[in-house]
This record gives structure tokens, C-alpha cells and sequence, in this order.
């Protein structure tokens, strides 16, 4: 039996997270999302996740911080952002993890999904 891929997902904005939550389970992940880094972080604590989705600018702890503190917890983790700030994300001074992907908003759900897909294989 395979165990689904679970992913956590961080997008502080309602609608988005509903359309990425529906588009990744249709995919046939497993996705537990939160609407700010801090929750998002403390369930990483409490679980694995082969891979985090998470917006870059959220209430409470942003996308960067919370995915340097998702690889200090777990140096597999493969983390991806999305964002309407890709300069931001890819700025090398930013503490981001180096192999991080971006994925810039908009975009279409089967790009998502291949982009998942993708990182998830590396």
C-alpha cells in the first residue's frame, strides 16, 4: 500500500489555499494547510511532510523564516514557494533554503501540479 505524499501548505489568503487545496488532492496528495507560518510550523514539529508549500509574505512568521526553521527540523524537507513576490523569494541575501523552488503567482493549477510533481521527484 502506498502512503500518500503529504504536504503542508501555508497561504495566508482563504481563497487561494481552498484552490490549492483542491487542486493538490485531486492531484492525490495528502494536504494539511494553514493560514499563517506559526501553525504551519508548530504541526511540522508534531509531524513529517515530504514537502512545504508556503506563501512568502504571511502574518505571524513568513514563508522564508518558516521554511529555513522547516529544514533545520528536517533537512529532507523539499519546500517550494508561492508567490506574487519573486524577487523577494529569489534575493540571495534572503536566509530562503538555496534549493527552494518558486512558483509565481498567477498561475494555472497543472502548472502547480507539474511544479509539484517535479521537486517532489528531485
Amino acid at each position: 500500500m502506498t502512503t500518500m505524499t503529504k504536504i503542508l501548505l501555508a497561504e495566508d489568503d482563504n481563497d487561494m489555499r481552498r484552490f490549492l487545496v483542491k487542486a493538490l488532492q485531486s492531484a492525490g496528495y495528502e494536504v494539511t494547510s494553514f493560514d499563517n507560518g506559526l501553525s504551519a510550523y508548530h504541526r511540522l514539529r508534531e509531524e513529517p511532510f515530504e514537502l512545504l508549500l508556503t506563501d512568502i509574505v504571511m502574518p505571524e512568521m513568513d514563508g522564508i523564516e518558516l521554511a529555513r526553521r522547516a529544514s533545520e527540523l528536517d533537512p529532507d524537507i523539499k519546500i517550494m514557494f508561492i508567490t506574487g513576490f519573486a524577487a523577494v523569494a529569489l534575493n540571495p541575501d534572503s536566509l530562503a533554503p538555496r534549493d527552494a523552488k518558486v512558483l509565481s503567482k498567477p498561475f494555472h493549477l497543472r502548472d502547480l501540479v507539474n511544479e509539484v510533481q517535479k521537486v517532489l521527484a528531485a
